[in-house]
């Protein structure tokens, strides 16, 4: 493959109305239903073409589970256990609400 000048090749995507120019980012979350995509260390570049606008992402990906508010209070309320504990009680069994709250009163698969 040819060597490409990143210039150049600036100029052409220009001449075919395509736009693009690097956003700074610390860090990039994609929320999804029940987990979240944190991206650290992002390069993002945004691309412009025909008045729609797109990203393009790279960087450290590290996907974390979410659980719910709602969930975690249940869990605290049922057990007792601190904030952290029903959190990561809820992690452990994939927000398995029962199953968390069996963990935690020492009933579960440890």
């Amino acid at each position: 493959m040819l060597p490409v000048n990143p210039k150049q090749m600036q100029r052409v995507m220009e001449q075919m109305g395509i736009k693009s120019q690097q956003i700074k980012a610390e860090r990039v979350i994609i929320e999804r239903e029940g987990s979240q995509i944190v991206i650290t260390e992002p390069q993002v570049i945004e691309i412009s073409m025909k008045g729609e606008r797109s990203f393009q992402i790279t960087g450290r990906v590290e996907e974390k589970q979410v659980v719910k508010e709602e969930d975690v209070k249940l869990v605290i309320e049922k057990t007792g256990a601190t904030r952290e504990k029903a959190e990561e009680a809820l992690r452990e069994c994939k927000g398995d609400i029962a199953d968390a709250i069996l963990k935690l009163q020492g009933g579960g698969n440890e």
